[in-house]
């Protein structure tokens, strides 16, 4: 008996809500439809549906996404980055108690190195035909990060071979929901080929028809929504074997529109711009903010950044103000708009030598132009370094740290946005000890210091 398991799939929508109505709408329909038809049809999200920078969900803490998950009808999602290690270990541990769908993570434990009571490591779906679809899903192994919001995160090749060791005996399909990336997709699929069908995301690739390595069968639907994800899995159900697999995309813009996506998406937004209205200080004047001049509120910002990780300098780039604050009172909502990043303090300790070089390579002048993307940064360009306790002498041959030239072998304690430690920028930083300030932003930090 020949049956099709029908799986929808998004991923990496990064809260990128003026695309959810046309998307919900078509997932109901298509769910209603394949269950008319007598067909197996699951819904599944790859993770990273939230994203802080909008405001809806930085105000619900992500549990306004959960919301529209139940509305859609999903069956189980994974959690990315975004979901694993923007929020602090209560809101994380809380996200989803009003979730209706199974969150299934393999490769995640708690304080305890336990497994969360709201977590599956994989979950089994049985189809009418009595065939047996195994699902697990693995994050990114952040380590660092989890680390220092309380959680413990494993390696997840390690974790996936023991469950598909397992599985393998018990499921007739096996699907992967991975937030790894396509590089470890591919080496998941050319070293398991146990594995049926990989669902993947976080490095925001488009498989149009699939990529099939190995007999397993990739599908992954790009970012913020642009795509949504349809696999088809043909099964003998009386030999319990898989046929064939089957790939496709369909684009946000070809789906049909939804009757209020213009009212809902705006909804969205005022709601919560409305929730993020309560009033963290009072300004009894303007601080500008300019990408390319020195200005008040991004020295303003880089200080606090210094005073708040107790370090000897800092320096961060303008361009992670989105604008500047008017006088008046300045509410949660006025620093998400200018600081929509979640971007965290972090602290470094290094030689006098090695700092002296990094803050060289800050002196790039391409940098400032640079149209920036990824690294959480949320803004438009770079724009200039801004600097606190460094200074130059001599067309900046001569460097200071507090009044005082660099010594070579002095040990000075550096603090800078977390970006600048991902290797994209200052390489040198990726090997240097670190210690990340999590789970504040810096909009957090800053509104401390305006309070001050």
């Amino acid at each position: 008996m020949k049956e099709i398991i029908h799986i929808y799939h998004t991923n990496d929508l990064h809260s990128h809500f003026e695309h959810w109505s046309r998307i919900r709408d078509f997932l109901q329909k298509r769910k209603e439809w394949h269950v008319n038809e007598g067909e197996d049809v699951f819904l599944f999200d790859i993770g990273d549906h939230v994203d802080r920078w909008h405001p809806y969900t930085e105000a619900t803490l992500g549990k306004g996404n959960v919301g529209l998950l139940n509305q859609a009808g999903y069956d189980a999602v994974t959690i990315g980055n975004n979901e694993g290690i923007t929020l602090d270990y209560g809101d994380l541990d809380t996200l989803y108690q009003e979730a209706e769908f199974h969150v299934i993570v393999g490769n995640l434990l708690n304080r305890e190195k336990k497994v969360p009571d709201w977590i599956k490591t994989h979950h089994i779906y049985e189809t009418k035909a009595g065939m047996k679809v195994a699902v697990l899903g693995l994050t990114a192994y952040f380590s660092p990060f989890y680390r220092a919001l309380g959680w413990n995160i494993t390696s997840p090749l390690d974790e996936l071979k023991k469950h598909v060791e397992k599985l393998k005996h018990e499921a007739d399909v096996l699907v992967l929901l991975s937030h790894l990336g396509i590089r470890d997709d591919e080496l998941i699929a050319g070293s398991l080929p146990e594995i049926d069908v990989i669902l993947g995301a976080h490095t925001h690739h488009i498989l149009h028809e699939g990529k099939e390595i190995n007999g397993v069968m990739l599908g992954a639907a790009g970012k913020f929504g642009n795509f949504v994800g349809h696999m088809m899995i043909e099964v003998d159900a009386k030999k319990k074997s898989v046929l064939s697999k089957k790939a496709q995309l369909y684009a946000h813009d070809d789906l049909p529109p939804s009757a209020h996506e213009e009212e809902e998406k705006l909804g969205w937004f005022k709601e919560g711009e409305d929730l993020l209205g309560t009033e963290v200080s009072h300004l009894t004047e303007p601080l500008p903010a300019d990408w390319f001049n020195e200005s008040p509120l991004p020295q303003l910002l880089s200080d606090a950044l210094k005073e708040w990780c107790s370090a000897d300098c800092s320096f961060l780039n303008a361009g992670l103000l989105i604008e500047g604050l008017n006088a008046g009172p300045v509410t949660r909502q006025d620093l998400h708009r200018i600081l929509p990043h979640p971007i965290n303090p972090c602290l470094i300790e290094l030689s006098g030598a090695e700092l002296k070089e990094i803050i060289k390579q800050t002196f790039n002048e391409e940098w400032p132009h640079l149209q920036l993307k990824g690294l959480g940064f949320r803004g438009k360009i770079m724009g200039e370094f801004v600097y606190t306790n460094i200074a130059f002498e001599e067309d900046k041959q001569r460097i200071y740290i507090n009044g005082v030239p660099i010594r070579p072998k002095k040990i000075y304690k550096l603090a800078i946005p977390d970006m600048f430690t991902f290797g994209h920028f200052f390489p040198d930083l990726q090997r240097l000890e670190k210690k990340y300030f999590m789970p504040e932003f810096l909009r957090d930090i800053l509104a401390w210091k305006l309070g001050q």
